[in-house]
């Protein structure tokens, strides 16, 4: 199928895109790389009237780095991120999530602020910033506000980006030089979208641990309790703290769906016990 017809607009300005939203009334949708959004189309499960192209945007794209955090534009692609091109505070965390997205050409035009945009539950961002605390730097009519990424997706397809406004950047707090990760991902074969995800961050210099259920039919499910769960996860197994999350996250007891959860869960907690520094875990 081919999409339906659109009129095309490529600003230079945040304020020219943002103005061009608000005048088209809800059938505009801006477009950064067009990976999920161009397939999309073509099916004609999306129908924008119009679509107001990012790339162009001033600043879009830019980094900026910080004592202790690192802020990303909208418009870096996965493949600067996997490639270090884009500055890394997560001590080797989003380089590697960036590797297994999809295709090498997808990710060299799929951008870290369309996958937020497009806020697909199997998608990997979408997973991995409420993981690390990051916040999502948004312009609007109104000027500019952060969301944290914990509250920025509200369903499938859906987050609290309004209908004018657009992601600028993405701040990342920075690891500590003894933080640990883990990620785990569990998909049939390369290049597809996840079935379970699986992720946490032990960084105790920070006093942060966290974890992450993800490739939900919604948001991710952030595990505050996380140091007591890889506490449960080592000493037993999945237990009953583990099964209670795994409720929390919207999975039916039993199902096909909870069992690979459970699965992706323990092995992104025994990955993170493998050795010091940076660890992870996938499969296809």
């Amino acid at each position: 199928m081919k999409a339906a017809r659109f009129d095309y607009a490529r600003p230079g300005e945040s304020g020219e895109a943002i103005a061009l939203l608000a005048r088209s009334e809800g059938v505009g949708k801006p477009v950064a790389g067009g990976q999920s959004l161009g397939p999309m189309m073509n099916m004609r499960l999306a129908q924008p009237e119009l679509l107001v192209d990012l790339r162009a945007v001033a600043g879009q794209a830019d980094c900026v780095e910080h004592a202790d955090s690192v802020q990303l534009g909208a418009g870096v692609t996965h493949a600067q991120i996997e490639d270090g091109i884009a500055p890394d505070a997560t001590r080797g965390l989003m380089p590697y999530v960036a590797r297994g997205i999809a295709y090498r050409a997808v990710r060299t035009r799929g951008t870290l602020g369309g996958s937020l945009a497009h806020a697909d539950g199997a998608a990997d961002w979408i997973n991995v910033m409420p993981l690390l605390d990051a916040c999502c730097r948004v312009a609007g009519p109104q000027g500019d506000r952060e969301v944290a990424c914990v509250d920025w997706m509200q369903g499938t397809f859906t987050t609290v980006l309004a209908e004018d406004e657009i992601l600028r950047a993405v701040r990342i707090p920075r690891l500590s030089a003894s933080a640990r990760w883990s990620y785990y991902k569990f998909n049939r074969k390369p290049g597809e979208f996840a079935e379970a995800i699986a992720a946490f961050i032990d960084d105790p210099e920070r006093g942060v641990c966290r974890g992450v259920i993800g490739a939900l039919d919604g948001p991710p499910h952030v595990i505050a309790q996380a140091r007591l769960l890889l506490d449960e996860l080592r000493a037993s197994g999945l237990g009953p703290m583990g099964r209670a999350e795994l409720l929390a996250a919207g999975l039916e007891a039993g199902s096909y769906e909870y069992r690979v959860h459970a699965v992706a869960l323990s092995r992104a907690a025994q990955a993170l016990d493998a050795g010091p520094g940076a660890r992870s875990g996938d499969a296809s």
